[in-house]
């Protein structure tokens, strides 16, 4: 039986630890600390890290797991991972047959221009690319790049199981509320989410269906978002792009 656990580091983070009863592989552990707990307590053999861009909150624990459990550890080829064993780009595909799993590899320039994310078994690994109800910021890519990146992501099936780095969804419904307030979804979801927390539990992972629904970031072909996006920039958007330029703007601006 597969498991998918969250590991909670630092303020939001999250650490996703995918086992069976003998081993694991785990995503972009910042922390170290976290991770070593649940392999020992678990009895797990740590196979590999996969890495999804290269910010400290990522990577901070690469090192010190590779040298504790000799794993391996998989990231973009073209940012300084450390310790990066496998470098990997877009559509390479990965397998682990202890696991049973294969992960096809989906670049997603945005957040930083060589984020990557891991797609396999109905599980998509997006790092700081897509968050619940949200996205990442744009720290070194262009809202073209982000826009397309969130474009591709958008297109795998609705079932899709979401496992984002942050948890960041309330803080991002509020968000989408300002500029999607009489989406029914939303209204629906920020409910949801909120007993989620007040009972100590992630709101990840989420689905691709409910983030279609309800993330603003991926709903840039409507017209409420674009009358928002008019709003927001004072002039009318020309295209999808524009508009997601727009709310991503005013998004970096939001003060809850």
């Amino acid at each position: 039986m597969l498991s998918v656990l969250a590991l909670p580091a630092f303020t939001d983070n999250y650490i996703w630890l995918i086992h069976n009863q003998h081993v694991a592989l785990v995503v972009d552990p910042g922390d170290q600390q976290p991770v070593a707990k649940a392999i020992d307590q678990l009895g797990l053999r740590l196979l590999a890290i996969l890495n999804t861009h290269h910010h400290a909150d990522h990577v901070g624990g690469n090192l010190a797991l590779y040298q504790r459990y000799g794993c391996a550890i998989y990231g973009p080829a073209t940012e300084p991972i450390p310790g990066l064993t496998h470098p990997l780009g877009e559509n390479d595909q990965i397998s682990f047959p202890n696991l049973g799993l294969c992960f096809q590899i989906i670049s997603t320039p945005g957040h930083t221009l060589g984020h990557i994310a891991y797609y396999g078994a109905g599980n998509l690994f997006c790092g700081d690319t897509l968050f619940g109800c949200g996205c990442g910021r744009l720290f070194e890519g262009s809202p073209g790049q982000m826009h397309r990146s969130l474009s591709r992501l958008a297109q795998l099936p609705d079932n899709t199981l979401v496992f984002c780095a942050h948890e960041y969804t309330l803080s991002n419904i509020r968000f989408a509320k300002t500029v999607d307030g009489g989406n029914p979804a939303l209204l629906l979801r920020e409910q949801a989410d909120r007993d989620k927390r007040e009972q100590g539990l992630p709101t990840l992972p989420s689905t691709l269906e409910l983030e279609k629904a309800t993330n603003p970031f991926l709903r840039c072909h409507e017209a409420s978002l674009a009358q928002a996006a008019e709003t927001l920039s004072g002039h009318k958007p020309l295209n999808e792009v524009e508009i997601f330029a727009a709310l991503r703007t005013a998004k970096d601006r939001f003060r809850a």
